[in-house]
Parts: C-alpha cells; structure tokens; sequence
C-alpha cells in the first residue's frame, strides 16, 4: 500500500474508527496504528503501520503533520529494518533504501525512472549515503552498466556493461586519468579478449584473445 493509503486507513479506522471497518480489522488497525506527536505543537510526527495486516506493527513512519517524510520497514518482521522508503514534497515516493549485507543498515537506494520502473540504484559500501562509489543503470529491471568508484577518490574508475543480466565487459582506469586503460570481453560468463593501450582518441591499439 502507498504512504497516501497508510494514512487514509490510518484516518478512516485508527482515528475516526469508521463504522464501515469490521471489529477485529478495526481493534488491528487501533492496537497496531499508533500516532505520535509534537508535545510542544501537538503536530504528528510519526505513524506507526501494519503493512501486511498480520496484527505486528512494521512500519515506522516519519511525518511532518499530514505529510511523510520517510518510513522504515521491517519486511520479514526478524526485527531488523531491511527497507526505507523516502518521500518527496508532495508525498510521493522518491526513492527506497535496502541494505545489500542484510545488516539493518541501508547500503543501496533506489530510483524509479519516469515510468515508475526501476532506472538506477547507487550503491556505499561504506552504508554513508553521502558517500556513493557504485551507480547502476537499469532498463526495463535489468541492470545494462555499471560504474564504481574502487579507491575513493569520487570518481568512477571501472565501468561495466551487461546483456541480459550477464556482465559482457569490464574496464578499468589503471592511471588515474578518469579513463579506461585496459578491458575484459567476457561471452557465458567467460573471459574471451582483453584489450589495452589506448591511443590519444581512447581506442584500444592492443588485443589479445584468450583461449579456454
């Protein structure tokens, strides 16, 4: 369900206890929505949720008032966050946190295109969102390149290309100029070429085949 649909149910059955909602879907949605607020303004600030309507709450969320500002999920209920969800000015979903070691803490993000399908995800390996060194692209949910800063300078030194899931090269940046010195061909999962000494127009003047 969406944050807007959070909230109205929030609103119909844990606020106004709307004579439509069953007893037990309304003692759920009372004992599991649980609202707090600013004791000096008396504004929301957070809105507890069932998201899957099991009876445990699993999903915190941050509000400023009637808007929200950012959630956190417990998906498989283990008690360790493994989703967050972040929304923009008018509510709308901007972009979802996950965490890639399952160690509570979020490490990738993900971004939605204009299409709603996913377009990019960018990856800390640090788990600082500040501190980004991998970017993926997406097209139609499946990864077609990547980039990754691998000494922290806040460039990308190694680039990636995928067919159908499958990395098909990967280049790296071995002199530090932000450009690719050396790349690797692979076919089935297998090392074919390697390619290297670029020339002044960054075309590869040295290719070597490698045999299985």
């Amino acid at each position: 369900m969406s944050i807007r649909g959070v909230f109205a149910s929030a609103v119909a059955c844990g606020v106004l206890y709307a004579a439509a909602c069953s007893n037990p879907e309304t003692e759920r949605v009372k004992r599991t929505t649980q609202p707090t607020y600013d004791k000096e303004t008396g504004r929301l600030t957070q809105l507890t949720y069932d998201r899957n309507k099991n009876g445990v709450i699993d999903t915190w969320t941050d509000m400023d008032g009637t808007r929200p500002l950012r959630s956190r999920i417990d998906t498989d209920e283990d008690g360790k966050i493994d989703r967050w969800e972040y929304y923009d000015d008018k509510g709308g979903l901007a972009k979802v946190g996950f965490s890639r070691r399952n160690d509570g803490k979020p490490d990738a993000w993900a971004y939605a295109g204009p299409d709603g399908k996913l377009q990019r995800v960018e990856v800390s390996s640090t788990s600082d969102e500040r501190k980004i060194d991998r970017w993926e692209y997406y097209a139609d949910g499946a990864l077609v390149r990547a980039e990754e800063d691998t000494n922290g300078d806040g460039r990308p030194d190694k680039w990636e290309t995928y067919v159908a899931g499958a990395l098909e090269t990967a280049a790296f940046d071995e002199n530090g100029d932000g450009k690719p010195d050396r790349r690797l061909t692979y076919r089935g999962g297998q090392l074919v070429s390697i390619d290297s000494e670029p020339d002044a127009n960054g075309r590869f003047t040295k290719h070597v085949d490698v045999k299985p």
